[in-house]
């Protein structure tokens, strides 16, 4: 205690936490709020849910998840990936766009919500990282080609219904007749910009703001009878003050596979710009941050969001430089909610377009075709993983999950395939050099091919076994290649092991215990 009283540490401002905001943060907040507008509807859409929620997605889980972020750079909101998951999810369970599907949208949210913030106090970040490459290369590219093909109604200006995404898409294609010529010319119009100015246009340039305001400026110019947006409430979000509790067992899975596969982007864009600017970040951290998004997402009634790639890109580009971008972007989408009914003549094909870009992106068939020079197990891996995505549409969730066990086994397989070279050592000793993982599923078959060797291989009486190529060693593996060596130590074959690796040096010294075999 001080002369002077107590001494107390003064609360922690906003400039504390967040760091002083700059033009760059202000700039680029709303450079990202002007994209996200047409991104939320049309992802809102894709999602299944009225286009309003897609704006919502947008206002207070990025302002929260700005309080967390370990990266100044990423932007939270609603995805396409996420959209096609929480489809796939809720769509077998009610109609899509109903008070029963919205709310079990928030619910689903606050699912994820909550598996994201306890794996980020568990410090479970490196989940992160259970995901194979080839499972989730196969599992954004399937994903990728059902949200392209999720989006060929809206692009030919008709409304069909129906749970299968390729079943909708088939059907509109099977009917010429239905459908609306400018629609199309629209559609095509705002994907070629999009597509053009992301190629060609500057990094700063919101590409699909300019498509949509080009398509929907010719649609009003030309009175063009293509479907528009509707009607958007033009109101400030309230507290969901109730959910459907009785089916959180219908979506424990759907949140779990949203939780990891979803946090994959994120955990990517932080972990790039990381790199870039040579600053750290924490997948912990980033964790929590889209827990809390998710939460407040069902807080307000949205669906789940995530990280987007795109808008964090922007968001980088155009000078962000502190958390204040992040949360800038909320606080704009929030103010203006109230004046969101100027969308409501957008054309909807313009929005399909959005979609359609931001899914091509995704598209990785190159990286499945490296696999194959690389590893044909795993290449095997992403191609099954892609196979059943279009398979179980639209239960995406349940494709990841398949690519996960595929992935696991080929593991293990990979793991039962040790090998053992054979030698002659210039003593007269013959070295038997087992290679790959040696544990309790894979060990006999190394001491059935050194025994095998020793039955048919040119005669010795010693046995020298070089462990110098081996992985790893487990205590059922240490223990067979000990009672091996004791069994032909006491056929009169003297038994020596060298290059131990240093972390099985210990544990082959503690079975070998008072046997004869000798290690170097």
């Amino acid at each position: 205690m001080s002369a002077h009283g107590p001494t107390t540490t003064p609360p922690a401002t906003l400039a504390d936490r967040f760091g002083r905001p700059t033009i760059g943060d202000l700039v680029a907040g709303l450079s990202v709020a002007l994209v996200l507008v047409p991104q939320g509807l049309a992802y809102a859409k894709l999602a299944g849910m009225p286009p309003a929620l897609g704006l919502i997605a947008g206002t207070v889980p990025p302002i929260l998840a700005a309080f967390f972020v370990s990266s100044p750079y990423l932007q939270t909101g609603p995805t396409a990936l996420t959209a096609l998951l929480v489809f796939g999810a809720i769509s077998p369970l009610a109609d899509a766009g109903s008070d029963d599907y919205v709310a079990l949208g928030a619910l689903l949210a606050l699912g994820v919500g909550a598996i994201r913030i306890t794996a980020g106090l568990a410090r479970l970040g490196r989940a992160a990282y259970f995901v194979s490459q080839p499972v989730l290369t196969g599992f954004t590219t399937g994903a990728a080609v059902l949200i392209v093909t999720s989006q060929i109604p809206s692009m030919l200006g008709v409304e069909v219904e129906g749970e299968r995404i390729t079943g909708r898409a088939l059907a509109v294609l099977r009917d010429p007749g239905a459908w609306e010529p400018s629609a199309l010319v629209l559609g095509l119009v705002a994907l070629g910009l999009l597509l053009g100015l992301r190629r060609w246009g500057h990094p700063r340039l919101p590409g699909v703001l300019v498509a949509v305001g080009v398509a929907w400026l010719a649609a009003v110019a030309l009175d063009l009878d293509a479907p528009r947006l509707g009607t958007l409430p033009g109101e400030l979000p309230g507290l969901t003050t109730s959910l459907p509790w009785d089916r959180v067992g219908d979506l424990v899975i759907p949140a779990l596979v949203i939780a990891l596969v979803g946090f994959a982007e994120p955990a990517s864009i932080a972990r790039t710009f990381a790199a870039q600017e040579r600053e750290t970040w924490d997948a912990d951290r980033e964790f929590v941050s889209q827990g809390v998004a998710n939460v407040a997402a069902s807080a307000v009634g949205a669906f789940p969001v995530g990280g987007s790639f795109a808008r964090s890109s922007l968001n980088h580009t155009a000078g962000a430089r502190t958390r204040w971008s992040g949360l800038i972007t909320g606080v704009v989408l929030l103010v203006f909610l109230p004046f969101s009914t100027v969308l409501e003549s957008a054309p909807r094909a313009a929005l399909a377009a959005v979609v359609m870009g931001a899914a091509i992106k995704l598209v990785r068939f190159d990286r499945i075709a490296a696999f194959w020079q690389w590893s044909r197990p795993q290449s095997a891996t992403a191609v099954a993983t892609f196979a059943a995505t279009l398979a179980l549409d639209p239960r995406i969730d349940l494709a990841i999950l398949l690519g996960v066990v595929i992935s696991i086994g080929v593991h293990l397989w990979r793991e039962l395939q040790p090998y053992t070279l054979f030698f002659t050592d210039p003593d007269g000793a013959r070295r038997a050099e087992p290679h790959g993982v040696i544990w309790f599923a894979s060990v006999g078959k190394v001491t059935n091919e050194i025994l095998a060797d020793l039955a048919d291989g040119p005669p010795t009486e010693r046995l020298r076994i070089d462990l110098g190529g081996v992985g790893r060693v487990d205590l059922t593996a240490a223990n067979e290649i000990a009672e091996m060596g004791a069994d032909l130590i006491a056929s009169g074959v003297e038994v020596e092991l060298v290059n131990v690796p240093g972390h099985a040096a210990r544990l082959i010294d503690r079975v070998l215990g008072d046997t004869e075999v000798g290690t170097d």
